[in-house]
């Protein structure tokens, strides 16, 4: 299986602008530019969608691991926060901040445990070579 998305950009690195488009068209010719990406604008950018492509993927990870676990989830969610360094144009790493609502006959510390392993296995996870790190609420 191959999953696409399509990027235009025309112009300067300070005055052009660009249009991301995904495959399944939920981003369609979606604007980003130097204004989206290294300031305030309308519109995205790549590091935004990393994190959103990680929060999605480690969120259902979570989801699934309980289920092989044979523990029915209750509701996730979870932020990931991009470091993007402005002076070395690098990702210095993203943070995980999942919150589960707590489940029956499930303790805090087993919550926490399978959230590692799905962190640890998360396609997006074993995509990036940055540090990721995870923070856990279960209230």
């Amino acid at each position: 299986m191959k999953r696409t998305a399509h990027a235009h950009w025309s112009g300067t690195l300070m005055e052009g602008k660009g249009e991301i488009t995904t495959q399944s068209t939920t981003l369609n010719k979606t604007q980003y530019s130097f204004k989206t990406r290294f300031a305030d604008g309308v519109g995205t950018n790549p590091e935004e969608l990393i994190g959103a492509a990680h929060a999605g993927c480690f969120t259902m990870a979570v989801g699934a691991a309980l289920s092989q676990a044979g523990i029915t989830p209750g509701d996730l969610d979870t932020d990931a926060i991009v470091d993007f360094n402005m002076q070395t144009l690098t990702i210095d790493g993203i943070h995980l901040e999942l919150k589960g609502s707590p489940i029956e006959g499930v303790s805090e510390e087993k919550f926490k445990e399978i959230a590692e392993g799905a962190k640890a296995n998360c396609i997006i996870s074993r995509a990036l070579s940055v540090p990721i790190t995870l923070g856990v609420t279960y209230a």
